[in-house]
């Protein structure tokens, strides 16, 4: 079964930056007429949305906590979406996941709204 495969994560301090890739898990398998999006889970709390991306790059929208912080953006032509998180700050601590969808449309904030999802990858920002 195809899904999403994410890359990137890691441990920094307050302040720094990482870069989170999510790419599908088959080469047969394209991302470029999906929308693309980022969700986030910390210990103890529910998942919730953090960015999203229209296919063609051209529509974005992100939580209000990653604002003017996090920058997702894709690169077709490598079936790739990235996730450049800068400023972090401790509350930025969870498992990030990469979805995919359809559509870009009025489910992109809830996760069930996806047809595809990665397994997850760390990020723990020590203050």
């Amino acid at each position: 079964q195809v899904r999403l495969v994410e890359s990137g994560g890691g441990s920094v301090q307050a302040g720094g930056s990482l870069r989170l890739t999510c790419a599908p898990s088959e080469r047969t398998f394209s991302v470029s007429r999906r929308a693309m999006g980022w969700f986030r889970q910390a210990p103890g709390k529910d998942r919730e949305f953090v960015a999203v991306i229209s296919w063609n790059g051209g529509s974005t929208d992100y939580a209000e906590s990653v604002k003017g912080r996090f920058t997702i953006s894709r690169d077709n032509a490598k079936e790739t979406v990235y996730l450049q998180m800068n400023s972090l700050k401790p509350e930025d601590t969870a498992v990030y996941y990469c979805v995919a969808s359809r559509v870009y449309g009025s489910r992109r904030y809830d996760y069930d709204g996806y047809d595809y999802w990665g397994q997850g990858t760390q990020v723990t920002v020590s203050s």
